[in-house]
């Protein structure tokens, strides 16, 4: 007898996280108190909708600096950008707004402070990922790529004692885990962070996959396929022993995964908005689902202050404004 679903269980925390709440808002605040156009240098977060909707309200989205009309206002991505990129932006005169999330930035940090230190870095991450290109142009000419558990097997370094790791902040925490062990066996003076480079909520929704998999039979994740952090969702609950699938939305749930499934798991990447979620809700509400659970691994209370030159605008506007109005009443 062919069993039926009952139940989703819904992973918290999951989607937005600070950084992406923190870069989001920059672009909204930006077409607000700017005057048109406002460019944003590569995809702002990694989603489709979101991306979509704030090209709906005016952003303009362009892949390189080039594109940027000389002393107009372009946000930088919340992945980051390389010094070579800041540079390419100062000598056309733009007006920066820099999105780039706070935990991406002390990995750029860390990245000079090892260089400067003279030390040797491996990076930890995925090739051609907006975070990693970005991370690289702070050191390159001493920075080396790792994937993979392998590549640390083989990388070589000129001077064994001085070697450094950073790491991706949007990687799977436990194949991180198994890279580093090997590279701090081969070096065993390796300096690493002071604290873990991959972000906390990278980590908070890897950790509430695992519990989504203890007892869904299917976990669905919400997330674009460019987006590194969804793929790790997916990934986790597949080595967790749940079957696992990354969906843009509702629209492309398959009917044929849940078959003989009574229970499936709800998550969202980080840069993967809330009503994504719901409207994956209402579709199974839709047929005949009664019974909606939440799961949650931890409370999440981070938040980020707007970047400085953000501040400043608002600030400079307002008082333009409030000049103005002090004119008329005299």
């Amino acid at each position: 007898m062919e069993k039926k679903l009952k139940k989703l269980l819904l992973a918290r925390p999951r989607g937005f996280c600070a950084g992406v709440d923190r870069a989001i808002e920059v672009v909204q605040v930006a077409l607000e108190h700017f005057a048109p156009p406002v460019y944003v240098r590569r995809e702002i977060v990694h989603n489709k909708h979101v991306i979509q909707s704030l090209a709906a309200k005016g952003a303009i989205f362009v892949d390189e600096i080039e594109q940027v009309p000389a002393g107009a206002v372009v946000i930088f991505s919340a992945h980051g950008v390389s010094p070579q990129v800041r540079a390419q932006a100062e000598a056309k005169q733009l007006r920066v707004i820099d999105a780039t999330c706070p935990l991406v930035t002390k990995v750029h940090t860390e990245a000079v402070r090892y260089a400067k230190e003279d030390r040797s870095i491996i990076l930890v991450g995925h090739a051609g990922h907006d975070e990693i290109i970005g991370t690289m142009g702070e050191a390159p000419a001493c920075t080396q790529l790792v994937s993979s558990v392998e590549e640390a097997e083989r990388v070589e370094i000129p001077d064994p004692e001085r070697v450094a790791v950073n790491t991706q902040t949007t990687l799977g925490v436990d194949d991180t885990r198994e890279i580093i062990d090997v590279l701090q066996r081969r070096f065993p003076k390796l300096v690493r962070p002071s604290s873990d480079d991959i972000c906390y909520a990278t980590q908070n929704r890897q950790m509430a996959v695992k519990l989504l998999a203890k007892e869904a039979e299917v976990i669905l994740v919400l997330g674009s396929e460019n987006s590194s952090n969804s793929r790790r969702l997916r990934e986790v609950a597949e080595m967790s022993g749940t079957r696992a699938y990354l969906i843009e939305d509702a629209t492309k749930i398959d009917p044929a995964w849940l078959e003989n499934v009574q229970c499936v798991g709800i998550t969202a990447g980080a840069s993967a908005p809330e009503h994504l979620v719901q409207e994956v809700v209402t579709y199974f509400k839709a047929r005949g689902v009664e019974q909606v659970e939440a799961i949650e691994f931890v409370e999440e209370k981070v938040t980020f202050i707007s970047p400085p030159e953000l501040a400043r605008a608002m600030t400079n506007r307002q008082r333009v404004e409030e000049s103005g109005s002090r004119e008329v009443e005299e």
